[in-house]
């Protein structure tokens, strides 16, 4: 299930309601709300939803009782193992709503931050020790000049900053994409963590893939819940790909005044994984400013956030940032911005030999036969229109382009100077004025 979750050390399940590192009032005020919103009755559901082992849910429970704020149904439920019901009583109900007027959070309890702290120093990206076989394996599918493994490997090992450049079409974002696919272990990534008495809430499952458990047989979840900490989801390292949408306030908290909750900004969602900042230069905000905002958290490790009050405080900031452009850095950066940015990496089109390489991968895959003359005539006649610049996104291309030909006119799939030539001009606008 896990191939290399073993090398990353599991938060270990609180042994008592201290041990949660939660304020017992929070803890209480989250029991008496999940039970308000839930409708849930016993231990076992109360502990699932709560995320705390059921020893401690009980406790949570009797200390509900005692202050008269629950009460024992008096009811046992067959279909829970003859498990005592429990209910809120008026007093517990009119603690919930005003819990609930504070803040709509209910369910898995927090992680106190300096808790979440150490998870990600246990789980760190920069502990990743990436080999050669496993880069190459995830590349598999691209054609890449031997040079670009040598260059990418150490900056990803390093879990550095990466800014890939070069003319657009040429894979940039098919790497980023291998290189996350290349992490291949998992980490565990808190449902929500808690500071200042403030939930934040960072599982998401559109970022994050939960590892997948067999949730229907009851065993295995109490094994799991023996094994780690619940209030975590064991997860395939994130990772977060961003474009021309991506603005400065994504990367801060925020707030939702509705509920009365924080939700993490996206490089936190992405700790322990991958930050894809795709087509940069093409967001509104101009890209030397947004790399601004990352030099701190690139440079020290850790991120400033801002909470409603204008209180501000540490996040850790783990996460291997990739930049990509067509632009030449020097036109979108300063030198002391370029500096912070540790790896730089030029992604060039293919020579001649590796677009006919690729050319011919994509035909066989597409089943469309090569033919030599037409083949020459696209090298030979249609390539120097262009000054034979070659891109990698161009085979895919042209191949799509004439089988969208063949189906249209009812002929077998075929290449041919003629059907080149009708694909060709698919592939670029014509350089003319428009008149109006």
């Amino acid at each position: 299930m896990n191939m290399m979750a073993s090398n990353v050390v599991a938060p270990v399940p609180p042994k008592s309601l201290q041990e949660t590192g939660l304020n017992p009032v929070m803890m209480r005020d989250m029991l008496l709300k999940t039970m308000f919103r839930t409708n849930t009755d016993t231990v076992t559901l109360i502990s699932r939803q709560i995320c705390l082992p059921p020893t401690l849910t009980q406790e949570l429970i009797d200390m509900c009782r005692s202050q008269r704020l629950v009460e024992a149904t008096g009811t046992l439920h067959a279909n829970s193992g003859n498990e005592m019901g429990f209910q809120l009583t008026d007093s517990g109900k009119a603690r919930a709503l005003d819990a609930l007027s504070q803040s709509e959070y209910y369910g898995a309890l927090p992680v106190p931050l300096d808790m979440y702290r150490e998870q990600v120093k246990r789980q760190s990206i920069r502990n990743i020790q990436l080999t050669r076989d496993q880069l190459t394996g995830a590349m598999g599918h691209l054609i890449l000049p031997p040079t670009l493994i040598d260059q990418l490997g150490p900056a990803v090992s390093s879990g550095r900053s990466i800014l890939m450049y070069g003319p657009p079409g040429n894979g940039k974002s098919s790497i980023s994409n291998g290189i996350r696919d290349a992490l291949g272990d998992k980490i565990y990534i808190p449902r929500a963590i808690e500071y200042a008495g403030q939930v934040i809430t960072v599982y998401d499952p559109i970022v994050h893939a939960a590892a997948t458990e067999s949730v229907e047989d009851p065993n295995s979840l109490r094994r799991s819940s023996n094994r780690f900490d619940t209030r975590y989801v064991l997860c395939d390292r994130p990772t977060v790909i961003t474009g021309g949408e991506l603005s400065l306030d994504m990367l801060d908290l925020t707030y939702n005044p509705t509920a009365r909750t924080y939700t993490a900004p996206l490089q936190l969602k992405s700790s322990g994984g991958v930050f894809i900042v795709d087509d940069l230069g093409r967001q509104a905000e101009p890209p030397q400013k947004l790399v601004n905002r990352w030099i701190v958290p690139l440079e020290e490790s850790r991120d400033i956030l801002a909470l409603q009050s204008g209180e501000k405080f540490e996040v850790p900031f783990d996460t291997l940032v990739i930049f990509s452009t067509n632009f030449h850095p020097n036109e979108i950066f300063d030198k002391a911005a370029l500096r912070r940015i540790f790896f730089k990496i030029k992604i060039d089109g293919p020579n001649q030999a590796d677009f006919l390489k690729i050319f011919s991968l994509v035909a066989k895959k597409k089943r469309m036969p090569l033919d030599e003359n037409a083949l020459l005539h696209l090298l030979k006649v249609k390539y120097p229109t262009i000054d034979n610049i070659y891109a990698n996104y161009q085979p895919v291309f042209l191949v799509d382009q004439m089988i969208s030909i063949c189906e249209f006119e009812g002929i077998p799939y075929q290449m041919t100077p003629e059907l080149i030539d009708r694909a060709w001009s698919n592939m670029f606008v014509r350089e003319e004025a428009i008149v109006h």
